[in-house]
């Protein structure tokens, strides 16, 4: 009787979920068949009659200055010295600003001259990736808003070739199964990370990893099953990629363990303006009354301020104890609103606790010739980020000619504070301790030998520069143009 009534139940309910996969897949497909429709309505043949290569970027906040969107400009314009047939579209939520004034502010910004025009779709509904819209769950927010506004991206415009160059890996199934695209992104920092989930593991406090979630062990576990969900999903929608780039060896170990797609991804390191910086003459340093170290980062939590003025105080107190040339410390940064206008008040006040107010000075948004000639004056290059994901202010301060302090951890400690033909290009340190050590030892040793630490520097940051980005972007995307 009991296996009876199993059974009454069981075969309608198969009977039910099959009719809905098939439902399902009835959908799909038919709105797979419309986009790729709509795809001939919208799309034009070009001069010579041959309908151009549509190839779309995927970036939202591609009016911002920082590093990835320098990879984007980049990317565009070695796709267009390339390639003769292909017309770049870049999706986008800037729009408080016309195509021809973004374009302008990446010349004005990056010095990047684009050869053809670009089209941009302008997007309204980018709000639905704004990690401020969601308090709580916010991998998850995020991720599900960028699937809405990949949706609206894809009834905009369908492309012959999508590339997400900002992390929106959710949008690439979409593109892939009901645009029909070939699927590429540039990956600069995983959503998730195995770092992230042994943060939650161990109940460390980090600026992601509140304390009321660390001391409570049942909002931790909470926390670590949602990780290890959102990991698994974040792997499934990554593997649909045809071709992946990534932006450092740890963005590769992470992204490798994740979307275990190894034979399509490769490292193409971002493109640094190196040779603006080496332009900057390297002499050895006169006899000086003052030193000054220099921090070149946004105003952002994760690049961790509080830490480098916490271990410049200590230094300050360490170094007071002798006669020695005065010290400053200058933070260099970007600030994109309130929040980060806010974060710079409070390492302000930071400051004036420890007493070194007089000592620090911040500059913000200031113009890149004033960047260049505080990195030119500058002894030592600082920089506080745990795991960042590659560094480009860290190739930045080497390629002026500052001595780098940067964190023992990602992009810095594997591919960029390495030994160049056996010589040190720079140095690393953890935790305030040890920065304000490395600092001492910095500057205690002879203008002789940081002049050399300097030209060691110098000489490894050819790795980083445009023209080698070009050539490894191209080697690395050529299967999507086959």
């Amino acid at each position: 009787a009991c296996f009876r009534l199993l059974c009454s139940l069981l075969i309608p309910a198969l009977f039910l979920s099959g009719i809905l996969c098939v439902c399902l897949v009835v959908l799909l497909w038919g709105l797979r068949l419309w986009i790729q429709h709509r795809k001939k309505q919208l799309t034009s043949a070009g001069k010579d009659g041959k309908r151009p290569l549509l190839v779309a970027f995927f970036h939202p906040y591609c009016n911002a200055g920082g590093g990835g969107e320098r990879v984007l400009w980049c990317a565009i314009r070695t796709l267009q010295k390339k390639y003769r047939n292909v017309s770049c579209v870049v999706y986008t939520g800037d729009r408080d600003a016309t195509g021809e004034e973004i374009v302008e502010g990446a010349f004005r910004r990056f010095n990047i001259k684009l050869t053809h025009p670009v089209k941009f779709v302008f997007l309204e509904k980018r709000y639905l990736v704004e990690a401020s819209l969601y308090p709580h769950f916010t991998l998850l927010g995020q991720s599900l808003g960028s699937v809405f506004l990949g949706w609206e991206a894809l009834l905009k415009c369908v492309p012959d070739i999508y590339i997400d160059s900002m992390g929106y890996a959710f949008t690439l199934p979409l593109f892939k199964y009901l645009g029909g695209c070939r699927i590429g992104c540039y990956v600069h920092y995983p959503t998730i990370s195995t770092d992230m989930l042994s943060v939650v593991r161990n109940q460390d406090t980090r600026f992601n990893n509140a304390a009321f979630i660390t001391n409570n062990p049942l909002f931790s576990k909470f926390k670590l099953v949602y990780y290890y969900f959102f990991a698994f999903m974040y792997g499934l929608v990554g593997s649909c990629s045809d071709v992946i780039m990534v932006n450092s060896s740890w963005t590769l170990n992470h992204i490798l363990s994740l979307w275990r797609a190894g034979a399509c991804t490769s490292i193409v390191y971002p493109p640094c303006d190196v040779q603006t910086f080496l332009d900057i003459p390297l002499e050895e340093e006169k006899s000086t009354t003052e030193y000054s170290i220099v921090s070149v980062s946004q105003f952002r939590p994760e690049k961790d301020h509080p830490l480098q003025i916490r271990a410049f105080a200590k230094l300050l107190k360490e170094k007071r104890l002798g006669q020695q040339p005065s010290l400053k410390l200058i933070l260099i940064g970007g600030c994109r609103n309130q929040q980060d206008e806010e974060r710079v008040n409070n390492l302000k006040r930071l400051c004036e606790e420890l007493g070194v107010s007089n000592n620090v000075a911040f500059r913000i948004n200031i113009p890149f010739e004033e960047l260049k000639k505080h990195l030119a004056k500058a002894t030592i290059g600082l920089h506080t980020m745990w795991n960042e994901h590659f560094g480009i202010g860290v190739v930045e301060c080497m390629a002026a000619g500052t001595v780098i302090l940067a964190h023992n951890s990602g992009g810095p400690k594997l591919d960029i504070v390495v030994p160049y033909e056996g010589h040190t290009t720079g140095f690393l340190a953890e935790n305030e301790d040890s920065y304000a050590e490395m600092m001492s030892y910095i500057l205690s040793l002879s203008p002789e030998k940081r002049l050399e630490v300097r030209e060691n520097a110098r000489r490894s940051v050819h790795r980083f520069s445009d023209q080698r980005f070009e050539e490894t972007f191209l080697l690395s995307v050529e299967p999507l143009f086959k």
